[in-house]
């Protein structure tokens, strides 16, 4: 996983680089935690463009780092999803809280 800050919007970027399923999700985790503590941004967004896989505890992840977001007083939203991923996201109803964003030109 990959991350960006951009001060000037206190926006964190989290991009993630693996397939998102049991045996990745404890270390996306910790680094996501830890990230999203030490920048305190107003506003964090998962980004998917090279996720290829994720599977429930995909979602775990998602809805864990959208309550710690949401303690911290920060907005989640999610990027760059695959029509597959999209769908999970859709059955879920993870959508319903957490929307789907378009990064902007000058952030990506």
């Amino acid at each position: 996983m990959e991350s960006q800050y951009f001060n000037k919007d206190k926006l964190l970027v989290l991009k993630l680089t693996e397939e998102i399923d049991e045996c990745s999700v404890q270390k996306i985790r910790r680094k996501a935690d830890y990230e999203i503590e030490r920048y305190m941004p107003r506003e964090v967004v998962f980004d998917f463009e090279s996720v290829t896989f994720m599977d429930s505890a995909g979602i775990g992840l998602i809805i864990g780092r959208y309550r710690l977001a949401n303690m911290l007083g920060a907005s989640l939203e999610i990027t760059n999803v695959s029509e597959s991923i999209k769908k999970i996201l859709e059955m879920s109803g993870i959508l319903k809280i957490i929307p789907l964003k378009e990064l902007e030109e000058k952030v990506v």
